[in-house]
């Protein structure tokens, strides 16, 4: 069942994002789409598109360059790759991340960015190209509730009233 279509955001989107770091990433273009290693794996991999440092104690924001458009009652969650977790410790700053059905279409186009936490005492260096994060598309269900949404407007946290 195919409910959802990875894409990159626009170039404008990818330079925003990157800012002066800008020469120390792979073209947009060059990025691959997020895949899955097997037939029966569920989680589909991420890249780094530069090499980065998350330092001992602290944190490092990855802009992948990847959206997702999702059928609605889906969500793409974000997991870091097990081998990265047991190998280094490192883990998503807001545990899993969330990517609702609607955010590709926020004002940053939906632009997926991993936040990384290391609570190491040592600094761990993700490498140009290295798959570092998985994401999982996951069915969910609705309270009974009425229809007074919020409109996205933009990224992370962005869904607040």
């Amino acid at each position: 069942m195919s409910i959802a279509k990875f894409g990159h955001v626009s170039e404008n989107q990818w330079r925003e994002a990157w800012g002066d770091r800008i020469t120390e990433v792979m073209a947009l273009e060059d990025i691959p789409l997020p895949k899955r290693a097997t037939a029966g794996s569920a989680g589909y991999d991420f890249i780094a598109p530069a090499e980065t440092v998350v330092p001992a104690g602290g944190s490092a924001l990855v802009p992948t360059g990847i959206r997702a458009e999702m059928a609605q009652g889906w969500v793409l969650m974000l997991f870091p790759r097990s081998s990265i977790g047991f190998r280094t410790g490192l883990r998503l700053s807001n545990t899993a991340g969330i990517i609702d059905s609607d955010y590709a279409f926020a004002k940053n186009e939906g632009h997926i960015m991993v936040k990384l936490r290391n609570p190491s005492d040592a600094p761990v260096v993700i490498g140009r190209g290295e798959r570092f994060c998985q994401g999982v598309f996951l069915p969910y269900g609705t309270a009974e509730e009425n229809d007074d949404f919020a409109e996205r407007r933009g990224g992370f946290g962005s869904t607040g009233k």
